[in-house]
């Protein structure tokens, strides 16, 4: 039951609900991406950080629920990435959505602080090196099941490595373009 609230929460398209507010509709606008990037992108700054708030308050909400209701790494863990799921396979978008870095975040906060810290710290550093968003989310969360195991238990590495295999697999797209080096830097159209 807690799995299932935890995915309609995540379901809720927090990029597309602000987006519409300004008439614009996300799935045909810049990326055709529900999150902060595009809502960045066609929207502008104050629009993207509402839309990367309300994502990370998905997935740190869900597991804040499961810590109260069925305390324990195992239950935690299966509620955030419920979450998650549901982001990136939005009930209210015929199961689309977006790529889960922002909701991922929000569940890593509460699942486990100090590798959520650590893995925010490396996707901004490697974000701001290189301008692109979506690398720095593949190298944050490609380092997720190691920062996991020596931050805190690796009996939390099963759910980062599920968390890390959807991310890749939502980023399938954006590696084919860094590797053409077509992927669009933070802040530019595509």
């Amino acid at each position: 039951m807690l799995s299932l609230f935890a995915f309609l929460l995540g379901s809720i398209p927090t990029g597309q609900v602000i987006a519409n507010r300004r008439g614009i509709n996300l799935q045909k606008s810049g990326s055709g991406n529900i999150g902060a990037t595009n809502v960045l992108r066609t929207a502008g700054k104050g629009p993207a950080l509402a839309t990367l708030a309300g994502d990370v308050l998905k997935g740190a909400a869900a597991v804040a629920a499961a810590r109260y209701a069925a305390p324990g790494y195992i239950p935690e863990g299966i509620v955030g990435l419920a979450a998650v799921f549901g982001h990136d396979f939005s009930l209210f978008l015929k199961f689309r959505g977006g790529k889960g870095v922002a909701t991922s975040i929000g569940v890593l906060s509460v699942y486990s602080p100090q590798t959520g810290l650590v893995t925010i710290i490396i996707w901004l550093m490697t974000a701001l090196l290189t301008r692109y968003s979506s690398l720095g989310a593949l190298v944050a969360f490609g380092l997720l099941p190691l920062s996991i195991s020596f931050l805190d238990t690796s009996a939390k590495m099963p759910v980062a490595a599920i968390m890390t295999a959807l991310l890749f697999f939502k980023h399938r797209e954006n590696i084919v373009r860094i590797l053409k080096g077509t992927e669009p830097k933070i802040g530019k159209s595509r």
